[in-house]
């Protein structure tokens, strides 16, 4: 039998080196991308983790699960756009509010809860607004463009301009040319974030309204608005076309949309089929609900909780009428991870 000799064992070693150099930098190029290490986000309550200075957010029993207090986020813990950072590999960023006594070297969150395209039923910044504030931010010299180059905006629209426009009298007949409106503006948004430096813009598409449980409580949970379904469905019609239109304008991949239409229904289905149909574990039952319409979770009257708390958050779909758990974000995410990888695969995988 022949022996390797010493000069070739060290060349053997060192091809397994370098092997295994290359395995961990693909591995983690699959799960933390440094190329792009700022994120900027813009929108509502999907992605805010902190803007609000009071409200909901901020009260028991919002942030149960993670941090263990309320944090600002509109849920028991975690939100969407905190899965995108920790995909990146980077801290969430920090809160606009917070940018004076915060780290900003991830980026910074311009999103307010309850907020839209257009102005809503709250007095927080739109989706323009935010916007202006992020130009602020860059003339403040806060960010460089070469910083920009590095960054991803995370744009999320969850369907507020629609709850307003009904709120407001806005009629169904209506509705249509109401939704071209909104993603009309919501194009021209986007095109203003590239414009601004920004290198990826990704946007989020609307989510089956009619699944959330402000919609499916009239039926006791058991079945979605199908009324409600299809203005998502046509709001998301117009977005891909739009999306598909900047790409074209741009000659460049800038622009990416994430299907959270079919992202929640996978994951809803997923959910159904893991828990199976006893009550508590209903997958459009939310987890905090109001013990009778005129509250919402975590209102407190005289020192008195007007909501109940299910068991268990952490095997809930829903925390309340209109937002995930972290549990259910996490399921979201993980059914668009590959739509979320591939877009990118060219900015880390093609030179290998």
């Amino acid at each position: 039998m022949k022996l390797i000799s010493m000069g070739n064992q060290l060349h053997l070693t060192y091809f397994f080196l370098l092997l295994s150099v290359i395995a961990t930098g693909s591995a983690g190029r699959a799960y933390a991308h440094p190329g792009f290490n700022k994120l900027f986000v813009f929108g509502d309550s999907y992605v805010d983790t902190g803007n609000w200075e009071t409200g909901s957010p901020w009260n028991e029993p919002y942030g149960i699960t993670y941090p263990g207090k309320p944090a600002g986020h509109f849920s028991d813990g975690r939100v969407f756009s905190e899965f995108i950072a920790a995909w990146m590999g980077i801290r969430p960023p920090t809160p606009y509010k917070f940018r004076g006594g915060r780290p900003i070297e991830h980026g910074m969150n311009f999103a307010y809860g309850g907020t839209g395209v257009f102005d809503t039923l709250n007095s927080k910044p739109n989706m323009t607004a935010q916007i202006g504030l992020f130009e602020q931010v860059l003339e403040e010299k806060l960010y460089t463009q070469d910083d920009l180059k590095d960054s991803i905006a995370l744009v999320s629209t969850s369907g507020n301009d629609y709850n307003a426009y009904i709120a407001k009298g806005g009629s169904l007949l209506g509705m249509p040319g109401f939704v071209i409106s909104v993603v009309n503006q919501l194009r021209s948004n986007l095109q203003r974030l590239h414009n601004l430096g920004v290198q990826k813009v990704v946007v989020m598409g609307i989510q089956p309204l009619g699944c959330l449980p402000q919609f499916t409580m009239p039926d006791s949970y058991e079945k979605c608005n199908d009324t409600a379904n299809l203005a998502a469905t046509f709001h998301n019609i117009l977005l891909t076309v739009a999306v598909e239109e900047l790409k074209l304008e741009s000659g460049q991949s800038a622009f990416v949309r994430l299907d959270m239409y079919d992202a929640f229904m996978s994951a809803i289905k997923k959910h159904e089929d893991e828990t199976g149909t006893s009550e508590l574990q209903d997958t459009l039952r939310p987890c905090c609900t109001a013990i009778t319409s005129e509250y919402f979770c975590g209102d407190v009257r005289n020192g008195e909780k007007k909501y109940n708390v299910c068991t268990d958050p952490k095997s809930a779909f829903f925390w309340d009428s209109f937002h995930p758990t972290q549990a259910g974000w996490h399921a979201i995410y993980s059914v668009l991870r590959s739509s979320i990888e591939n877009p990118f695969q060219g900015e880390f995988w093609g030179s290998f």
